[in-house]
């Protein structure tokens, strides 16, 4: 499918995909969705509720153009903690897109170009130390073959909406995730849809609608309770 690159809101880039007629991050700003969806709704909540914890495992369903790894990146200072990150990607995007996205220029850390590099550049399938607060694996993986089983404090859940890939937020791929998750670990998303909060609560999750994003009225965050 032909993708093109577009600038949203917030002046930041993400990747349109013209046939579906969906874009890789909020067309009202890429990076202000990620920031309230994944880190202060995911990171920033599960760090408050485990402080004493010194290392948070992270899986991202869909690594995509790299934003959100790159923004955690950079939590690690404010929070005193490490990260071990596990991107899942079927199609990953080539380097020439991941350049265009310029992501470094709208953050203030001086080393983000340096760091988003590093992060494209980093070898599929072998973990990459690239500090020694984030070890980064990437693996080419469909969300259908997701078999981890409690490995994760924290999922990003990424993936492209359920109007134009439904069979991503169903029971079965909700229950990979529950698996793949620790006792109390969360999942964030962008996404409030009715269907795919019951099918998170039918295998297990609480789960929460909250404010969402710029755009977008609410979004979902579920909990892996231990009774």
């Amino acid at each position: 499918m032909k993708r093109e690159i577009i600038t949203t809101g917030d002046g930041s880039k993400t990747i349109h995909i013209a046939e579906w007629d969906e874009q890789y991050h909020s067309k009202h700003g890429a990076i202000q969705e990620a920031r309230h969806v994944f880190l202060m709704t995911g990171l920033e909540h599960y760090v408050g509720q485990h402080r004493d914890q010194k290392e948070i495992a992270i899986l991202e369903m869909g690594f995509g153009t790299g934003l959100n790894a790159l923004l955690t990146y950079f939590e690690g200072d404010k929070y005193q903690v490490s990260f071990n990150y596990l991107g899942a990607e079927a199609y990953p995007v080539s380097q020439e897109e991941a350049a265009a996205m310029d992501y470094a220029s709208q953050l203030e850390e001086e080393d983000a170009t340096s760091v988003y590099n590093d992060l494209h550049d980093a070898a599929w399938e072998k973990q990459i130390e690239i500090s020694d607060h984030f070890k980064l694996t990437k693996r080419k993986q469909r969300f259908e073959d997701i078999t981890d089983s409690e490995v994760f404090d924290l999922i990003y859940f990424d993936a492209f909406g359920p109007r134009v890939q439904p069979t991503l937020w169903t029971e079965e791929i909700f229950a990979k995730m529950f698996n793949a998750l620790k006792p109390n670990g969360v999942l964030t998303t962008y996404c409030a849809q009715g269907a795919a909060r019951r099918a998170m609560q039918a295998v297990g999750f609480r789960v929460e609608r909250l404010p969402g994003p710029p755009g977008k009225r609410e979004m979902l965050r579920a909990t892996k309770l231990v009774l």
